[in-house]
């Protein structure tokens, strides 16, 4: 089973790429996680209170969470996780111990991937996942989307092809 991570800003649009994970992973079974990375604040106040950091799960909208789910739901049987995870850090040897710790396997971008901040420390995670040193894979969302709609449509029409010459 592979240990996938996607950075992310919590946009809806940025649950498609589980359909480019799924269709390319074949048979293999995955777990996907979504990252966001900040880095570190200089005030002490803000250092003392890291561990109390729920106020950034407030950045998941509703709609994403619901997306998640439909996913986890379409894909129940190759992906066995979808989770949320953040990073505060700044540094590539700080981030390779997130993804050891995580044990992660693979990077995996949307092709048209658009860095879009937070709050504002919010970080572009290509910097920390250029030198990880782990695997980056970039997918094309809306061209494997379109695949899957034909794919479907394929499969009605045939359906209703049956029904109708019956």
């Amino acid at each position: 089973m592979k240990r996938i991570l996607v950075p992310t800003d919590f946009n809806v649009e940025s649950t498609k790429i589980i359909d480019a994970i799924a269709l390319h992973q074949g048979l293999e079974e995955v777990t996907i996680i979504f990252l966001h990375a900040f880095k570190l604040s200089d005030s002490i106040t803000d250092m003392l209170m890291l561990s109390r950091r729920s106020r950034d799960y407030e950045n998941i909208s509703d709609d994403f969470n619901k997306k998640i789910d439909a996913y986890t739901n379409k894909y129940q049987n190759k992906v066995k996780g979808i989770g949320v995870e953040y990073f505060y850090g700044s540094t590539a040897v700080a981030f390779r111990n997130l993804l050891e710790g995580l044990q992660i396997d693979m990077i995996v971008y949307p092709k048209n991937y658009n860095f879009k901040p937070i709050n504002k420390y919010s970080i572009d995670p290509k910097y920390l996942t250029a030198r990880s040193g782990c695997e980056v894979l970039e997918l094309d969302t809306e061209v494997i989307a379109n695949e899957q709609e034909l794919f479907d449509t394929k499969i009605q029409s045939t359906e209703v092809e049956k029904k109708v010459s019956a």
